[in-house]
């Protein structure tokens, strides 16, 4: 008789396994996602290579929203629920960002030693005091939507928090390599303009009055070419600008479309091209405070040579 309850209690208790997945817009790859709880954070135009504009690629993502599971949850970032269109019944919806009009946000955010603290007001309580050491705004709206998936799947507010404080970030998302009261090396996988505005706000919200020296490698000849207005603003933010070549990966050149060009358009004064096999030498002439290495190519390649340099600096 025991036995026959204990194997019940171990029934009833047995968790069911959870898969998470960065679901990729490429190739409308995500597509092939039916998931239980989905995040939604943007649909800011990309792959226009893939979609042609950014009107097929709202449609992509509404498809998208609409194949959550019946029952499951689909959390959107405010504002961007207003530009899909799918069937919402079978599944509950929810709002998140930085601002109380959502039905997750953030509020009383400060900067104490480097690190964002912060509360998340949920429609079922405020949880306080919560506590991230990824830098940027951009970060703590993210741990907004995840808290809200977290509690969806019944977790713990204890938990939540205690998980967010000791949270380090992922590998070439703002990962530093050199922190010190001298130098700043930061990495970062970057390679669309608002992601480019995010990271380099961010580093200037942590570092405000310290010089800020960008290096970026563009990323296929096609975004280049049909984000070069965007890009030259959001690259303006840096105090120096280093750029690269761009990277090809799956495409062949584009003529008229080059970093040259880009450079031509950012009306940063201190900029210019340099090849990656001269990067570690141009650094090496420069006096640099605080360092960024943006790109989705081969940059990650130049990182160790780059923070050597520097590293030999301090010791």
């Amino acid at each position: 008789m025991l036995s026959e309850k204990l194997k019940n209690l171990k029934k009833k208790s047995k968790i069911k396994p959870i898969t998470v997945v960065e679901a990729d817009e490429y190739d409308r790859s995500f597509l092939t996602l039916h998931p239980d709880i989905a995040v939604i954070t943007s649909v800011d135009a990309d792959h226009l290579d893939i979609y042609g504009d950014q009107k097929q690629m709202e449609e992509s993502y509404s498809q998208f929203a609409g194949q959550v599971k019946d029952g499951g949850v689909l959390i959107i970032k405010k504002g961007v629920d207003k530009v899909l269109v799918f069937e919402k019944t079978g599944k509950k919806l929810h709002t998140y960002s930085l601002h109380q009009s959502s039905d997750y946000y953030a509020r009383k955010i400060a900067i104490k030693k480097g690190e964002y603290i912060f509360d998340v007001v949920t429609p079922e309580q405020a949880i306080r005091g919560m506590q991230l050491g990824v830098p940027g705004k951009h970060n703590v709206e993210n741990a907004v939507a995840a808290v809200a998936v977290a509690q969806h799947m019944n977790v713990f507010s204890g938990n939540i928090k205690n998980a967010l404080s000791t949270f380090k970030g992922v590998k070439r998302r703002f990962e530093y390599h050199v922190k010190s009261e001298k130098l700043v090396y930061i990495d970062d996988y970057a390679h669309h303009p608002e992601e480019l505005r995010a990271c380099i706000s961010a580093v200037k919200e942590m570092y405000p009055s310290k010089k800020v020296t960008g290096i970026f490698q563009p990323h296929l000849f096609t975004r280049t070419r049909d984000f070069a207005d965007e890009f030259a603003r959001s690259l303006e933010l840096l105090d120096e600008l280093i750029l690269l070549d761009i990277y090809p990966a799956r495409e062949k050149p584009i003529e008229g479309v080059s970093s040259a060009m880009l450079l031509e358009k950012i009306r940063t004064k201190n900029k210019k091209i340099v090849s990656k096999k001269e990067l570690v030498t141009e650094i090496k002439n420069r006096e640099v405070e605080v360092l960024i290495t943006l790109g989705a190519g081969d940059i990650d390649a130049l990182v160790e040579p780059l923070k050597d340099e520097l590293m030999s600096r301090i010791n």
